[in-house]
C-alpha cells in the first residue's frame, strides 16, 4: 500500500484499537454509557477507513490526486473530531456539543468528497 491507502490503512488500525479498548473498558466496568461512541469508533472509523483504504489501494488513479489526500485529512481530523466530542457529550458535558456538530458535518462532508472521488472511477469505461 501507499500514499492515502496506506494512511488510511493506519488510521483504520488506530481506530480499531481505541474502539475495541473503550468496548473491553466498558465491558470490564460495566458502565456502558460509552456505547455509541464506541460503535461510531468501530464502524466510523474502523470499517469506513479501511474501505477508503481499500479503494485507494485498487485504484490508484484516484490515489495520487491532491483530492485524495483533502480526503483523508478531512476524514482524520473530523473522524476524531466527532468521537472525542462525542465522549466528553455523553460524559456530561453538553458544552462539547459544537465540537461535535462541526464534526459531523466535516465527516459527511468528507464521505461526499469520497463519493466525487468515487464514483466517476468505478463507473468509468
Amino acid at each position: 500500500m501507499q500514499g492515502v491507502a496506506r494512511n488510511f490503512f493506519t488510521l483504520a488500525i488506530v481506530y480499531a484499537l481505541a474502539g475495541m479498548a473503550l468496548g473491553l473498558h466498558m465491558s470490564i466496568s460495566q458502565d456502558h454509557t460509552q456505547m455509541p461512541v464506541h460503535a461510531h469508533t468501530m464502524v466510523a472509523g474502523w470499517l469506513m477507513s479501511a474501505v477508503f483504504a481499500v479503494f485507494y489501494h485498487l485504484f490508484p488513479v484516484a490515489r495520487d490526486k491532491m483530492l485524495a489526500k483533502i480526503h483523508f485529512w478531512l476524514t482524520a481530523i473530523s473522524g476524531i473530531g466527532l468521537l472525542v466530542g462525542l465522549f466528553f457529550l455523553l460524559g456530561g458535558n453538553p458544552a462539547i456539543e459544537p465540537v461535535v456538530a462541526m464534526s459531523s458535518m466535516g465527516f459527511y462532508a468528507a464521505m461526499l468528497l469520497f463519493a466525487v472521488i468515487a464514483l466517476p472511477v468505478v463507473w468509468k469505461s
